[in-house]
């Protein structure tokens, strides 16, 4: 590849880049129950003292993606047990990987918590639609930690009725410095940056693949989730699937979320808040760049493509909504996939509007094993709608949400998730609590 070292450092690449620094992060499990679990551990760190009852509150959005998720290292579901070993065992620094250092005696003790009915948990009625509330308890003393609009953004941190810590509008300094606008960007500044900014730069990214496929080789032993990954694999040799480059970017990609979801006790690197979005930018770039022998630079800039591309359409997104975001980071992966098997701008931009025109509206139901279902389903559409813009063939302006410029059927999207989607997200959490 040509020598970039002498290119000129273009300031909205700047911006990326503490864009991919800030949404691009290490994360031990599921990020709506591990934000609960930090509320906790930072409350109980305050309290100084044995922990006896816990009473939690999160937003609906984040019930409804906590209620069936398996906590790392617990082979327990839920945000009850999140709170309870959050508050007896997690790292209140480790922000999302607040519970790697779980032992195996505080995860009793935090199921024995649970069995005694000292951890209680609602739904608080709050704007916000990421938000998490533990108040943790010791006879007369207690400490609330409230976390809001992002998964480790503590707001309020309140002891024995005294507020010690407001995270207010004009004492958000050190928050402020970690934003980034991606307002006025467009498709192609994302793909040029990609290609074009200088590799030291952007190596960092090369974490996600080494995280992300770690977690994919520990889905395809079949002990965690669906076992969806183990399970293609057993079928490749039963005749009933090919061992081709879609079966593989099916298969590992799926095998990663199985594990994610199951309860794997490895870190996956997110995008914009979620292990799976994650995974579902990073692991068809994988497979795919391994398929075309492509060298270390050019993995690098195909996974920044797929991450800031995945960016920079969740951007116009609710954080949380009823529309599955594994699709919109698979819309990362179809860009990174369409250069590292063409390498130009239009091919990129005909297999995104591809993918809006296929998988636009799958539902988030709430995190659970179920989601290794929707990221290789997601893989699945993401190259196929690579193989079709690689003939040149991609759905129109004329059909449906797609517009004739990428930019808008994006923006289009955007509005569907946030607009319209609205009214579904809170039948699916009624239909959701009714089953408990």
């Amino acid at each position: 590849m040509k020598e970039l070292s002498s290119v000129t450092v273009n300031p909205l690449w700047l911006e990326f880049i503490k864009a991919v620094k800030k949404e691009v992060v290490p994360a031990l499990g599921c990020t709506e129950p591990i934000s609960l679990a930090l509320a906790a551990a930072i409350a109980a760190q305050r309290l100084a003292k044995p922990v006896e009852r816990i009473e939690a509150k999160v937003s609906a959005n984040l019930m409804k993606n906590g209620m069936g998720v398996t906590v790392p290292g617990t082979g327990t579901t839920g945000l009850l047990i999140a709170a309870a070993v959050g508050a007896l065992g997690g790292d209140p620094e480790g922000k999302l990987e607040v519970l790697k250092k779980l032992t195996p005696e505080q995860i009793v003790a935090g199921k024995r918590m649970i069995a005694e009915d000292r951890v209680q948990l609602s739904i608080a009625h709050v704007p916000n639609i990421l938000y998490s509330e533990a108040r943790v308890i010791h006879d007369e003393d207690w400490v609330r930690v409230c976390i809001a609009d992002a998964h480790t953004n503590v707001v309020l941190i309140e002891e024995n009725g005294k507020i010690v810590f407001q995270n207010e509008p004009q004492n958000t300094i050190a928050v402020d410095m970690d934003k980034y606008s991606l307002i006025g960007v467009r498709a192609s500044d994302v793909y040029n940056f990609a290609i074009e900014a200088p590799l030291e730069m952007i190596s960092f990214i090369r974490e996600a693949a080494i995280l992300n496929d770690s977690l994919s080789e520990v889905g395809m032993d079949g002990q965690y989730g669906l076992h969806i990954g183990a399970t293609m694999n057993r079928q490749i040799y039963q005749g009933l699937l090919s061992d081709s480059l879609f079966t593989q970017i099916l298969m590992r990609t799926a095998a990663a979320s199985d594990a994610r979801m199951g309860g794997a006790t490895l870190p996956a690197m997110t995008n914009s808040g979620s292990g799976n979005q994650g995974i579902a930018a990073t692991m068809p770039i994988i497979v795919v760049a391994q398929h075309v022998k492509a060298d270390e630079e050019t993995l690098i800039r195909a996974l920044m493509l797929s991450h800031m591309m995945a960016i920079y359409i969740h951007d116009k997104l609710p954080k949380l909504s009823a529309l599955c975001a594994a699709t919109t980071a698979s819309m990362g992966a179809a860009a990174g996939m369409s250069w590292l098997l063409k390498g130009d701008f239009e091919t990129v931009s005909m297999a995104i509007s591809n993918m809006i025109g296929d998988v636009a509206g799958i539902i988030c139901d709430g995190a659970s094993n179920s989601c290794a279902m929707k990221v290789s389903t997601s893989a699945t559409a993401a190259y196929k709608a690579v193989l079709m813009a690689l003939e040149g063939i991609r759905v129109t302006e004329y059909e449906g949400i797609v517009a004739n410029d990428v930019d808008q059927s994006i923006a289009n999207l955007g509005e569907l998730a946030c607009q319209g989607m609205s009214q579904t997200d809170d039948q699916i959490l009624q239909i959701m609590l009714k089953k408990k």
